[in-house]
């Protein structure tokens, strides 16, 4: 009937500091499972530095040499076991349809309300709890009241799927009370009712602010601030093959590592229907990443269309590039910064973008006044955006041209894990 379900997914752990763990995972495949992997390995903080795949369509054989990043919290090895168990089909065939059948529900949604005292990196410090209990920020609302107080509403599913407990609710409150301590006035989490609805509106943006975020090329102001980061704008080379393979045409990609790299890739593939059959990802002597997928189309056939290859690459190309868009703009009087991260086919967005954004904000010194979570839609795709209108700081006067280079800058190499 299959392999013991201890024995889908295991973990061996680096033997010294810095090494990496070996995560390999044996099991029955489906469509986009590499992709949903590696998301819950981002999700905890993980880097990707080797990887080693293969599938006959049915069966899937996935190994994974990963690193903790310098700025995650620190990883329950046990609690990612779980979770890489929770994403993989089960081996037993009458409960793989019980899984099936069950996959298009929604995980409930609860309503996290913070109230206390502000000060600088409170959001970070808040965002990082979270995500050390595993709890994933769906949408939030923060705003700051005129005596210096803060209103968070989070609203957040649980990776543990035990929210619904009182223990597990009453355990994330006394957690977030503990760290932020004095200044925390109360805390509450309860099960998300109407309210989330009208929390999903979403003010739309300026014509001129879209441009900047969702165009596929780089404008002035965004090659200038690469220009900040000479050595993390090789261009990277894409390259197809249908010589090599009888079945299978062969995509190699040679760029920059960057943190979430290979979930990109295996996002961009899940979404354009590619299959995946063999794959290897690992680094060059150069400090780059080579990457060779083995692929076919949903028909099993090899993508024999130049048209076709050629846009795949242009499509790769632009998500290596350009995973997550950074800009500053101005709101009225004040200064906004905005992130967007595009969403999957199949509802999903990047992992940890919010804790990211607010770990550079917080090491740059600089508070947030407000700030929401919203989607928006492009003519081909729906974005994750990240709205923060941030306060004045001496260190970065906001009205510098300069200044704001440096604050998207910082925001960028946070993102990528340069």
């Amino acid at each position: 009937m299959g392999i013991p379900w201890d024995d889908v997914v295991l973990i061996q752990k680096g033997k010294n500091p810095g090494d990496p763990s070996v995560v390999t995972v044996n099991c029955p495949d489906k469509a986009g499972l590499g992709c949903d992997l590696c998301r819950v390995i981002l999700e905890f903080g993980l880097c990707i530095t080797r990887g080693d795949f293969s599938t006959d369509g049915k069966w899937c054989y996935i190994v994974l040499w990963v690193v903790p990043h310098p700025s995650s919290p620190r990883v329950d090895w046990e609690s990612l076991k779980n979770r890489l168990l929770s994403a993989c089909p089960s081996c037993l065939v009458s409960f793989f349809f019980d899984q099936q059948s069950n996959v298009s529900l929604p995980p409930p949604l609860y309503l996290l309300k913070v109230f206390c005292l502000d000060r600088k990196g409170l959001l970070h410090d808040v965002t990082k709890v979270l995500c050390e209990l595993e709890l994933t920020i769906q949408r939030v609302k923060v705003m700051t009241t005129p005596d210096g107080r803060v209103l968070d509403l989070f609203f957040i599913t649980d990776g543990m799927d035990l929210l619904h407990t009182e223990q597990r609710r009453d355990d994330t409150c006394e957690h977030l009370s503990a760290v932020l301590g004095d200044y925390c006035i109360s805390c509450e989490l309860q099960l998300a009712g109407p309210e989330y609805e009208s929390q999903q509106g979403f003010s739309s943006l300026s014509p001129e602010v879209a441009e900047e975020l969702f165009s596929c090329e780089m404008s002035d102001k965004e090659g200038h601030v690469q220009a900040l980061s000479p050595d993390k704008i090789k261009k990277a080379s894409i390259t197809t093959d249908n010589v090599l393979s009888p079945a299978h045409t062969l995509l190699q990609i040679q760029c920059a590592d960057q943190k979430g790299l290979f979930y990109d890739i295996l996002r961009t593939s899940k979404d354009c229907n590619i299959q995946i059959a063999y794959g290897r990802f690992y680094p060059s002597d150069k400090g780059s990443r080579n990457i060779e997928l083995f692929i076919q189309q949903m028909d099993g056939k090899k993508i024999l269309d130049p048209k076709s290859r050629a846009a795949l690459c242009s499509h790769l190309k632009e998500e290596i590039h350009h995973p997550l868009r950074v800009t500053i703009a101005s709101r009225g009087p004040d200064t906004e910064l905005l992130v967007a991260n595009p969403v999957e086919l199949c509802g999903k967005g990047r992992p940890r973008v919010f804790y990211d954004v607010t770990f550079a904000l917080k090491m740059l010194g600089i508070c947030v006044f407000s700030a929401e979570i919203g989607r928006h839609s492009t003519s081909d795709r729906q974005w994750e955006v990240y709205r923060l209108l941030l306060d004045e700081s001496p260190a970065f006067p906001l009205a510098s041209s300069r200044a704001r280079s440096e604050i998207i800058d910082r925001v960028r190499r946070t993102l990528m894990g340069w």
